[in-house]
């Protein structure tokens, strides 16, 4: 692919860990030009290990995966001559993303107000834990710590399971998606009217958004959402949605109407409920199923289901996932191009009927410093 949607745009990413690198990762994937802008000792995540896995014994391999793609450019935001050349290339950018606490960028000279009086064009993207005002401001704005503020904990798993957390930085993921959509609302904003524009999110509000169904409802009912007590899938509906073990494994039922589940797998026992009962009586509904269910394979129920067209799945760890057809026909996997290759997923989107695949590895700290420089004259 020659050009891609976001061409000829330059990013500044001010920003250390998942939430903002995250965005800059999809702007580059889009065909943004992402600088990042590193302190002297690098953003963190360089030395935050995931399985204790390192690149070239210099970077954590979690920073790889969020910083293909992007060039380096040190400075010490501190010192008056380092801080002047970033402000230059303030002027010439089109995009500035930050997450760092708030007042920070404000003492730098970087402020949203400070930065439109050197380009009033430019889309001011601000990353926080919990916003820039209120008496959450100064709470660490860490994904862990956020989804246990948020209430997320108490979606997933069993009535009688302590609070889940994700299994994975969700809140960072998601506010990084949703800063890219923000930044492509801006463009389009710039586009139109010709002026900048400030985008304001937090770990918090994003968390907070993606459990709206549940808020939701518990605001109309004043109830808060009760977890199945066994195989729970989605503490809102009724049974048989959830998870469930069977003879080998485990399987998932979706949006199946139960009369249609007992006649497809024989449960005489299930045929007595009725329609009002996938929601009173859910648990006992359910011991009647994992009972029934681990007398069989996943794949004898699966067939059964399959059948009469009923939705259901097997579930697949990682390894089993890879060997599957439908998988394998994704080419979701790509190389990053190091000393040894990393092997990593590419972009999900793809652009007139194309795949968006990056190669170029995460920049070395301050790779990119002396060519930025020359560039554009700083």
């Amino acid at each position: 692919m020659k050009d891609r949607p976001l061409s000829g745009i330059i990013v500044l990413e001010f920003c250390q860990y998942l939430s903002g690198p995250s965005a800059g990762l999809r702007l580059a994937d889009l065909g943004a030009r992402v600088i990042k802008i590193e302190s002297p000792k690098g953003d963190a995540c360089r030395k935050l290990a995931i399985e204790d896995l390192w690149v070239n014994d210099r970077d954590s391999l979690l920073f790889h995966t969020i910083n293909r793609n992007k060039e380096s450019l040190t400075a010490n935001l501190k010192d008056e001559n380092d801080l002047s050349k970033i402000k230059k290339l303030i002027g010439l950018a089109d995009v500035m993303i930050h997450n760092f606490r708030s007042g920070v960028m404000e003492k730098l000279g970087l402020g949203y107000e400070q930065v439109m009086s050197i380009n009033s064009n430019i889309i001011y993207t601000e990353i926080s834990g919990y916003g820039a005002t209120g008496p959450w401001v100064k709470k660490p704005g860490q994904d862990l710590l956020c989804q246990a503020k948020s209430g997320l904990m108490y979606t997933s798993g069993n009535e009688s399971d302590p609070p889940v957390p994700f299994g994975l930085a969700i809140g960072d993921i998601i506010c990084g998606a949703q800063a890219v959509q923000g930044v492509l609302a801006g463009l389009i904003h710039v586009y139109k009217t010709g002026v900048g524009v400030k985008l304001e999110l937090s770990l918090m509000e994003s968390l907070l958004d993606f459990q709206f169904e549940l808020l939701t409802t518990y605001y109309e009912s004043g109830k808060l959402p009760r977890r199945s007590k066994t195989n729970n899938g989605h503490s809102l509906l009724g049974a048989p949605y959830g998870i469930h073990q069977t003879k080998d494994g485990y399987i998932a039922i979706a949006m199946v109407p139960l009369a249609d589940l007992a006649e497809a797998i024989a449960c005489e026992q299930l045929l007595s409920f009725g329609k009002k009962d996938i929601f009173s009586k859910r648990d006992s509904i359910k011991k009647i199923l994992a009972k029934h269910l681990a007398k069989q394979t996943s794949q004898y129920w699966i067939k059964l289901l399959k059948a009469k067209d009923l939705w259901a799945m097997e579930l697949l760890d990682w390894e089993k996932l890879r060997f599957q057809s439908g998988y394998q026909q994704m080419e979701l996997e790509q190389k990053i191009s190091l000393d040894s290759d990393l092997l990593t997923t590419r972009c999900p989107i793809r652009f007139d009927n194309q795949k968006l695949y990056g190669e170029k590895a995460a920049p070395d700290l301050g790779a990119d410093t002396d060519k930025i420089i020359a560039e554009f004259g700083l």
